[in-house]
This record gives structure tokens, sequence and C-alpha cells, in this order.
């Protein structure tokens, strides 16, 4: 899998460079106008009524669009600072002192094994990418069913994510200041909490890592 063409960072100016390349929701779809939705009512500013179902739509479609999105999102947050996320600076894929990962697919690699933090996000992205171009898993045309197994799926796919936003925080948020992303990275995180506590698709004891974070963004709301 190759990397998106590397584009400096401008001061100021977002760069369009990121991890892995970016899964696009074919346009004209219906998926594509739930996500305009998505955006449309982001914009208005409450996170937590954006994040709801919008009446009369299917769960499964809805988290799958979603899902994309924050991929994209994460995809290109962590491309942002993969400058600093070295073999070097990053031996392990931890979040913080106290919590480590070790990668797994169960697939392609059964056992956990312990490595780098970019090699781990490296095997990650590439493991979601797959997911999300399987079209028996994430079926891009109206009226294809979802699979049975579809929600825990998605549920693995968001854990995993995850483990993203919590290395960037703990590890990288000088970085991320320094490039001035902080109040990017802060509203993709507070969405995506927004979303997966809506739903419940990431267990309580899996967010511990960045508990702290998440009461912050997330009592102002309540």
């Amino acid at each position: 899998m190759t990397e998106v063409t590397n584009q400096s960072l401008t001061h100021g100016n977002r760069s369009s460079k990121t991890f892995k390349p970016k899964k696009n929701i074919p346009e004209g779809s219906h998926q594509y106008e739930l996500l305009k939705h998505a955006e449309a009512t982001l914009g208005s500013g409450n996170l937590r009524m954006a994040v709801m179902l919008p009446e009369g739509e299917d769960l499964n479609e809805w988290v799958a669009v979603n899902t994309v999105d924050f991929f994209n999102q994460i995809n290109m947050l962590y491309g942002t600072i993969t400058d600093f996320c070295t073999e070097e600076s990053c031996p392990v894929m931890s979040a913080g002192p106290k919590y480590e990962y070790h990668w797994a697919d169960g697939t392609n690699i059964k056992k956990p094994i312990k490595c780098s933090a970019p090699k781990y996000i490296d095997y990650l992205m590439t493991w979601v990418q797959d997911q999300l171009d399987d079209e028996t898993l994430f079926p891009s045309k109206i009226g294809v069913p979802f699979k049975r197994n579809f929600m825990s799926v998605a549920k693995t796919i968001l854990k995993r994510l995850f483990r993203v936003y919590a290395h960037i925080y703990h590890q990288h948020f000088d970085s991320v200041m320094q490039l001035q992303e902080e109040a990017h990275l802060n509203t993709s995180f507070k969405h995506f909490i927004f979303f997966v506590q809506e739903f419940n698709l990431i267990d309580r004891k899996e967010l511990v890592p960045l508990q702290e974070l998440i009461e912050k963004l997330t009592t102002k709301d309540r």
C-alpha cells in the first residue's frame, strides 16, 4: 500500500497529505446523501444532535457512512504528524506509560505482536481499509443488505481507530499544537466520542486511556 504524496505543511494551511488514500463514498449514492446530511448537521455546531440516527434511516448504513468518515479524518490527522511518529520516537504503540497495544488481525497475524507505533498504525489502517473496500461488508449499492456480523466488524474498526487518537493525544500532542491542529483534532475526537457513545460502539474499558479528556470534552454538552 503506497502513501499519498507527501505535501509540505505550510503555516496555517492544513496539509492534504493523508497516511493512506482517502476512502470515497460514491457520489449520487444514498450513502453520499447521508454523508452530506451528517456534514450539514455537524455545521450546526450541536454534535449530540449531529450523531443521532436520522429519521427513517437504517442504523447499519448510518454507522457505515460515519465509520468511513472517521477513517478519513484519522487518516488525515495522523498524516500531519507522521514525521514525528517514527521507529525511534515511538518504538512501541502506546497511549501514555500505562497502555501498550500489540497488533493482531486474526488472519495474517494471529498472535499479537509488539511493534513500533508507525508499524502498528500502518497495519491498523491497512486492515481498516481492507474492511471498508469489502463490498460484502460495506455495500455501496442501494438494496444490497449488510451482513449479520456488520455491527461487530464496525465496533472492532472503531475500537482500533480510537487507539490512533489515543496515541496522538498521549505521544504527539506537542507536535499537534506546533502545527496548530489541536482544534481540528479536538473537534474530530469529540465527534467520534459522541458517535460511539450514542450507539454504544466501544466498550468503556477501551476508552480509559483518554477518560479524563472524554469527560472534559463531553461534560459541557450534557
